[in-house]
């Protein structure tokens, strides 16, 4: 990749500066479109001038979307730069139904995701699906035999205890919404079964994120249909008095483009930085985006719901600079076992 610096020679390495800068400017990037997509959302779920009672057709659009747009760039491929790289794209109904089965899983992490934003607020949206680390750990070690060090462990245990604090303040202030909780919980349960069955579907794909977000969103498609049907959203639809409205269906478009560009700046975050810097930028992220959602929604928040939130966000980065730090010595000592290896995988 011409972008990025070269591995032979000091003479062929980008300078410092301009290598600080471009890290700079991705990591930026990928502040601003992930705290936008959840502003965005937030307003299409659950704002008061919108009053839409609709967040699997959200969901649905965002999906059918970003399908498009996977499908759209795949076809620009052929024109050359910035799409020559991409993969073509055909829809083979065989492939469809090998990942039917992540995209089940798929259709529960963005659908609980948006769910627990509805119920809840933004600034306690990170608290309230902050458990996938520990479903992350509980998984790895029921379904896939791998032990955890102790030290991740009480990470998890410092996330564990932020959860149920920043629980409990939510309640004392009024403003708990069990089933936004309960959504939450499922949302972290589901990215974590993600990233799990994501692993297993990508041979069937070649190994192509690109073609497996592509399946995803399509499959997701088919499925959310009878799901509106079921919970009644069609009539909803038909009843909304802003559905002809231009301005909704830029927001809902834009929040549509936030959501396919999220995947592409996380990778571009992890590209050019590191995946364990990529999680502490995440974390940090998650911080921002807290404090501006308390000064947007000019709320007031106690002592201890601030303490809750410095716990879930401290225990996150503790558990990921212990894993790479173990991921370090397993890299460095090559006598390392096997079993010592896998571990290092959770």
């Amino acid at each position: 990749d011409p972008l990025l610096p070269a591995e032979g020679g000091e003479g062929r390495r980008a300078p410092f500066l301009l290598r600080a800068l471009r890290i700079a400017v991705v990591v930026c990037l990928y502040w601003f479109t992930s705290i936008a997509m959840v502003f965005l959302n937030k307003y299409l779920l659950d704002s008061p001038s919108l009053r839409l009672d609709a967040p699997i057709f959200v969901t649905f659009f965002q999906c059918a979307l970003t399908a498009a747009l996977c499908l759209g760039l795949s076809l620009g491929a052929s024109c050359g730069p910035p799409c020559s790289g991409l993969p073509a794209l055909r829809l083979d109904p065989k492939v469809s139904r090998s990942v039917l089965p992540l995209s089940a899983v798929f259709i529960g992490m963005v659908t609980s995701n948006n769910l627990c934003l509805k119920y809840v607020g933004v600034a306690f949206y990170n608290v309230g699906r902050s458990l996938t680390t520990v479903f992350n750990v509980l998984l790895s070690y029921f379904l896939l035999k791998q032990t955890t060090s102790l030290y991740a462990l009480l990470a998890c245990g410092v996330i564990i205890g932020g959860f149920w604090l920043g629980v409990d303040q939510e309640g004392a202030e009024g403003t708990l919404s069990w089933t936004g909780i309960f959504f939450g919980i499922l949302a972290s349960l589901c990215v974590s079964l993600n990233a799990i069955y994501t692993k297993k579907v990508l041979p069937v794909v070649d190994g192509s994120i690109w073609r497996l977000t592509f399946y995803n969103n399509i499959n997701a498609c088919v499925l959310f249909f009878p799901l509106m049907m079921l919970l009644g959203e069609f009539r909803t639809l038909y009843n909304f008095d802003k559905l002809g409205n231009p301005s909704f269906w830029g927001m809902m478009t834009l929040g549509g483009v936030f959501g396919f560009a999220i995947g592409y700046v996380t990778g571009l975050q992890i590209k050019f930085t590191s995946p364990l810097t990529h999680n502490v930028s995440g974390t940090a992220k998650a911080c921002a985006q807290t404090v501006l959602a308390v000064i947007y929604f000019e709320e007031t928040k106690s002592l201890l719901w601030w303490t809750s939130n410095l716990m879930v966000l401290g225990g996150s980065f503790a558990y990921t600079w212990v894993k790479g730090l173990e991921m370090r010595k397993v890299q460095e000592d090559p006598n390392v076992k096997s079993s010592e290896r896998n571990e290092t995988g959770v």
